[in-house]
């Protein structure tokens, strides 16, 4: 599979974009979380394009080889968003399928909410709705106990150093301790470690969380486009419980669970994922 590396311009910043696949086939778009980048998406990516599709997977903006803007308020979910929307826009002049996993389903969401004309099929992957997020984060303890590491990513410098301490181990462990075993081989790893080593890169990451004290986008505009979610009930971040009640939040909503998947579900059920997508848009 010849997957090509494409920048785009969009809403002031360039983004990174894999793609694969038959340039004329419908658009399917693959939207990364912390600590990934595109690559997190390389089996989707091979599964879609061998079936017709044309998949983009992009770098979001401080992640990778996409621009790596400095200030916090560069990664507010108004600015996440348009990129994502400006991005479809360049692509294609029919809606696309949306897939979005952690951020990038947060990202997803919005998208979803606030332009609606260019989604063909929203699909969120361990990714609560933003208004139940927020909710549980305010009236959970178990979930805000899940979601220590929000406030700490919070400081000033001293996330970026621990982050990087002893060849980013931390961030390292928070993948593979989180996951199956065996689910991140060592060449995988190096590969996260090599977009993580690109200058700016964690700084710029890590400012997604920073940037969560601006979102003012309405969150409470339901979800017309027609949604799957899946979600690996054993996610160590974030509570299976977030789940009904974001997909309540669709008018078009249907939710599968995955007893024994985490919080990297497409990782370690990769095969399961692309038949559920698969079908899904089909």
């Amino acid at each position: 599979m010849e997957i090509r590396d494409k920048y785009y311009a969009v809403n002031g910043i360039q983004l990174h974009v894999a793609e694969a696949g038959a340039p004329e086939g419908e658009v399917i778009l693959f939207l990364h979380g912390f600590p990934e980048f595109w690559y997190g998406w390389r089996r989707q990516i091979e599964f879609f394009a061998s079936t017709g599709y044309r998949v983009l997977a992009p770098d979001q903006r401080g992640y990778n080889s996409s621009s790596k803007p400095r200030r916090v308020k560069a990664y507010k979910m108004t600015a996440l968003t348009a990129d994502i929307a400006d991005l479809i826009q360049q692509v294609v002049q029919k809606k696309v399928y949306l897939v979005g996993h952690d951020w990038g389903g947060a990202v997803a969401w919005a998208v979803a909410q606030h332009y609606p004309h260019l989604l063909e099929k929203l699909v969120i992957l361990n990714m609560p709705h933003l208004e139940v997020m927020q909710h549980h984060l305010r009236t959970n303890p178990k979930q805000l106990r899940k979601s220590w590491y929000m406030g700490f990513f919070q400081l000033p410098m001293l996330p970026e150093i621990v982050s990087k301490t002893f060849n980013f181990k931390v961030l390292e462990k928070s993948m593979t301790a989180s996951a199956r075993p065996g689910t991140f081989s060592e060449a995988e790893i190096a590969c996260y470690k090599a977009a993580w080593r690109q200058p700016e890169a964690i700084t710029a990451m890590l400012n997604w969380y920073r940037a969560i004290k601006y979102i003012s986008m309405d969150t409470r505009r339901e979800v017309t486009v027609t949604t799957l979610m899946i979600w690996g009930r054993k996610d160590a971040f974030l509570s299976h419980t977030m789940a009904q009640p974001s997909i309540e939040k669709c008018t078009r909503g249907q939710l599968i669970f995955l007893d024994d998947a985490t919080h990297w579900l497409h990782h370690e059920k990769p095969d399961e994922v692309n038949d559920l997508l698969y079908h899904f848009i089909r």
